[in-house]
């Protein structure tokens, strides 16, 4: 049987890591690791690590013609949203113009050789909406609010518009753990805080669905493997507010939710505003790709034992 190419960008990040750990042990696929700077996986077998500089479009023509990968899974992205907004150029740079380069690339290869058919699968987010309701299915139409959905929604339009096969996964709020994570998120926020005693002001005017990074991944191969096209919905299935979460969070690790403060996005003045409800509705990928998410208890139950696994391994 061929084995496919699959080529990761960002494999530093938290679902870049998740993709490779599950993809070097999946014969089905032969995995390029590329993020910025050296490689940050303590596995280092069953994958090939290059360092790529998404920004650079003559290195990633390079690397494309060294393994011409059947596939590409593009997670590398500027993701903090308040720094999208004060550092625009930077944004539009890396969240934008980058997968310009990437499609520009492939097309290039496809062009000079008429069997490679090359399959472009790019990872987008739930800020792309305004907010005004949720959860969202795949047709809901994009108004984003802040610098960084501007620059996700245009990246969005340039796969679309693309004459490379392409599929959009969409996603929302993802949390897990990882080797040197470059950023927290919000399971690991609640629970530190609340160990350490701090209380915590935190919104119940913003409605997700919380997505365990390794549903995501799960979600992008299974349509890499499927080849499907189009745009997918991958997230949790429990819709909730965040002060709802981070309560769900104290009670797993029975600790004191009296510490959690309820609070409204306005009282926080960040530089970038979020959409209020978004959540996914995630019908087509349990119809089309058989995508099956953990429960919001089984993710966060599952990110306390790889926990345990790190502190046990070091």
């Amino acid at each position: 049987m061929h084995t496919k190419t699959i080529l990761i960008t960002g494999s530093n990040g938290l679902l870049g890591q998740k993709l490779v750990k599950a993809l070097s042990i999946n014969e089905r696929f032969k995995c390029i690791a590329t993020a910025k700077g050296i490689n940050r996986l303590q596995k280092q077998e069953g994958y090939q690590f290059e360092s790529l500089d998404i920004t650079d479009a003559s290195a990633i023509k390079r690397i494309f013609t060294k393994y011409m990968p059947d596939v590409v899974i593009h997670t590398a992205a500027m993701t903090n949203v308040d720094a999208c907004e004060t550092e625009r150029e930077q944004a539009t740079l890396l969240n934008t113009h980058a997968v310009g380069f990437l499609i520009d690339a492939l097309k290039e290869l496809k062009a000079g050789n008429t069997s490679y058919n090359p399959h472009l699968i790019h990872l987008s987010t739930d800020f792309i909406f305004d907010g005004t309701h949720g959860p969202l299915d795949e047709n809901a139409t994009p108004n984003p609010l802040s610098h960084y959905a501007r620059t996700k929604l245009e990246a969005e339009n340039l796969v679309m518009q693309s004459d490379i096969q392409w599929s959009i996964a969409r996603t929302v709020l993802v949390y897990g753990v990882v080797d040197q994570m470059s950023r927290s998120n919000i399971v690991l926020w609640v629970k530190q805080s609340l160990e350490q005693g701090k209380t915590i002001k935190v919104v119940d005017d913003q409605y997700r669905t919380p997505t365990l990074a390794e549903d995501l991944a799960d979600g992008c191969i299974r349509i890499a493997e499927r080849r499907a096209l189009g745009i997918y919905n991958i997230s949790g299935d429990a819709f909730l507010n965040i002060y709802e979460l981070a309560c769900k969070i104290a009670r797993y690790y029975k600790l004191n939710s009296q510490l959690i403060e309820r609070t409204n996005s306005t009282s926080l003045n960040q530089p970038a505003k979020r959409p209020p409800i978004t959540g996914f509705i995630i019908d087509k990928a349990r119809n089309d790709l058989d995508y099956k998410p953990h429960s919001l208890e089984a993710g966060i139950a599952l990110m306390d034992q790889q926990m345990g696994d790190m502190l046990n391994s070091n």
